[in-house]
């Protein structure tokens, strides 16, 4: 046989070595993304799901997508009401979703579908074990200040709106456990025991669900609460 055709059989064996090799390997990344969907990013997005490599993306892309994001609640077995839009202009709430079970009070607030599902996640996955590892009780309920207000930032007569004005976000200012203690923001933030700990770490978690997570440490307006809500401000959003 001559040399040629020696290097070029040659060749073409370890193309199709390498052919063979990798769809292996697409095979095997298939069927571990198959059984791993939270890391899977063209997999449907489910609550259950441990957190993984594209929940974030996901959570992200619901922010526009408000029908998806109830198929998210129902497939992940979360009960809510679907309310009908209301207000005009900057203040118009087109997609507006009550989570019928969140421990909420005063009452549970209207928010966008978005916010509804990233609370029910960080309930889930920070709040409710934070609050048995931590503090050794579970949550009876959680104290808002409200989600909607159709106002600007800081309540300014000119500046961007506020996400409050369309029900995209909710302000966090009590926790209350099921032995009756009470942890809120403004009175245990800066201290040094396992409630500020507690709040510290549903601080944290908030920032793996939510666009924009505020607390105490990024300016005294946010002394007495969380501010959460889903606006994209980016990679990696913003979290203090």
């Amino acid at each position: 046989m001559r040399l040629s055709t020696r290097i070029g059989r040659f060749r073409f064996d370890r193309a199709l070595i390498a052919l063979l090799v990798l769809g292996a390997l697409g095979l095997a990344v298939r069927g571990w993304l198959q059984d791993h969907p939270e890391h899977n990013p063209w997999a449907p997005l489910d609550l259950d799901d441990p957190p993984g490599w594209a929940t974030q993306r996901k959570l992200a892309a619901l922010r526009s997508d408000p029908a998806e994001c109830r198929a998210v609640l129902e497939r992940s077995g979360v009960a809510f009401a679907a309310l009908d839009p209301v207000g005009e202009g900057e203040c118009r709430r087109d997609d507006r979703t009550v989570l019928s079970d969140a421990p909420l009070s005063p009452r549970r607030p209207a928010t966008s579908c978005a916010v509804a599902a990233g609370l029910e996640l960080w309930l889930r996955r920070a709040v409710e074990p934070a609050a048995r590892e931590i503090l050794g009780s579970p949550v009876a309920r959680i104290e808002h200040f409200g989600a909607y207000s159709c106002r600007r930032i800081y309540g300014r007569d000119s500046g961007a709106w506020s996400e409050h004005a369309t029900g995209n976000a909710i302000d966090i200012a009590a926790f209350v456990l099921e032995d009756g203690r009470r942890i809120s923001v403004v009175g245990d933030w800066d201290g040094e025991g396992e409630d500020a700990a507690f709040l510290h770490r549903v601080r944290d978690g908030a920032c793996d669900v939510f666009g924009t997570v505020l607390s105490p440490d990024y300016n005294a307006a946010h002394a007495d609460h969380f501010h959460l809500d889903q606006e994209a401000r980016g990679f990696g959003g913003v979290c203090r």
